[in-house]
């Protein structure tokens, strides 16, 4: 049994209230916090800790807060990113149901690290149990002098809310989000200038995904040296909920070091594939990631293993498929669902993903034509030339189906069918 962090607290049918949060030393790095160091001190710790942002990029946090200069103007903003909606992915909702108290600690320690007067919580519209529940524990958090106005005596107040998102998947690209929190067409922007230095109200503003966050009280509290040596791999640090779905018995989220073999969290932690299924292929990190093969099956699951071997950690969410998978089928399906997603800002990508989601139709339906696959390699790297990252994580597992099925696009061509349809 490896060290439980996140979900420590986390209870079958309930979330953690208040009183068992502090029970089980909740709170004590805030207060440590706010009594013996300084903003500087606490940005220095989080950088030793080599704590890479959760949400997917991988960014190092500590770098993040320190990029909000000393003597930046006020006010100052911290934007928690809960617009969750990557399909496959649910690790935060998940997190924020077992144990709210985290993320609003987390948040505070975030904020002081920057001097931020305000929170948002910008959280997907689906979620609103996950929202009306921060509500309530934000409140709770207030009354017992954790949020508001000089906080524990320190001098330092941080406030509050929850924000539900306009439900699109390009309001969880940063600038976008901004945009949408400032009532505007969620359309993203290029930096510079970046958040950090003219965000919300060209304010100075962080914005850290729940997960990351959700480390921070922990790394606070037990040091950096604690939090790295949580890995299982040189150079990781901490651990990582793994979110497995898909041909395994029991798909959900685990808390795994940043290291474990793949092969270990499919048979071990998940169960195993389900009966009469053999592994053909997964997602390592979401619906924007590269399908992994079999010769990936003993990988070490942390973010640079994965980079060094040509594919991206990403959110962790692991979408497992068996050898009865169609890969056009499952590929096309999550085309449908970037092609519908694009915000339509830049031509590359309103354009590029309805045609690659046409030519994988056609493919997938017998309809298909050789020259479809040069067609479709050439498309992909078109949309490397998108505005934002949005385009680039669509193709991704479109041309790893290129790189390791090909053989299996050219069945559905030849055959005039799919091939696993009878």
């Amino acid at each position: 049994m490896y060290p439980q962090v996140l979900f420590k607290n986390r209870k079958p049918d309930r979330i953690t209230t208040i009183e068992e949060y502090q029970q089980n030393g909740g709170y004590e790095a805030l207060a440590q916090v706010l009594k013996n160091k300084s903003v500087k001190q606490v940005k220095q710790v989080i950088n030793d800790a080599v704590l890479l942002g959760r949400g997917g990029a991988a960014f190092p946090s500590g770098v993040k807060l320190e990029t909000v200069a000393e003597n930046a103007p006020f006010p100052r903003y911290l934007v928690c990113n809960a617009d969750e909606m990557e399909p496959g992915t649910f690790k935060d909702r998940v997190l924020i149901h077992a144990d709210p108290h985290q993320l609003i600690e987390g948040m505070i320690l975030a904020g002081y690290a920057v001097l931020a007067e305000k929170g948002i919580i910008f959280i997907r519209p689906e979620y609103e149990n996950a929202a009306r529940i921060l509500e309530r524990e934000i409140d709770i958090a207030k009354q017992a002098g954790f949020l508001g106005s000089n906080i524990m005596g320190s001098g330092y107040s941080f406030n509050l809310d929850v924000h539900r998102s306009g439900g699109r998947y390009i309001c969880g690209e940063v600038t976008a989000q901004l945009n949408a929190l400032m009532g505007k067409r969620p359309n993203p922007k290029q930096p510079p200038p970046y958040p950090t230095e003219k965000g919300l109200w060209d304010q100075p503003t962080v914005i850290q995904n729940v997960e990351t966050l959700c480390c921070i009280p922990h790394i606070m509290k037990n040091g950096a040296d604690w939090f790295k040596n949580l890995a299982l791999t040189k150079g990781a640090a901490g651990t990582k909920i793994f979110g497995i779905s898909g041909k395994v018995n029991k798909p959900g989220c685990y808390e795994l070091p940043l290291g474990v073999r793949l092969s270990e969290i499919i048979e071990k932690h998940a169960g195993g594939m389900t009966a009469g299924s053999e592994f053909k292929a997964c997602l390592p990190g979401g619906a924007s990631t590269r399908f992994l093969t079999k010769e990936f099956y003993n990988i070490e699951m942390d973010f640079q293993t994965l980079k060094n071997a040509g594919h991206r950690l990403g959110t962790a969410a692991i979408m497992v498929f068996d050898h009865k998978t169609c890969m056009v089928g499952a590929t096309l399906n999550l085309m449908e669902f970037f092609a519908r997603e694009s915000c339509g800002w830049c031509t590359p990508c309103r354009e590029g993903t309805q045609y690659i989601k046409d030519l994988l139709w056609r493919i997938e339906n017998g309809q298909g034509e050789e020259s479809f696959i040069p067609l479709l390699k050439k498309i992909c790297k078109y949309l490397w030339n998108a505005y934002c990252a949005f385009a680039p994580g669509a193709v991704s597992p479109v041309e790893s189906l290129l790189t390791y099925f090909e053989d299996e696009v050219m069945e559905h061509i030849e055959q005039k069918k799919c091939p696993f349809k009878t």
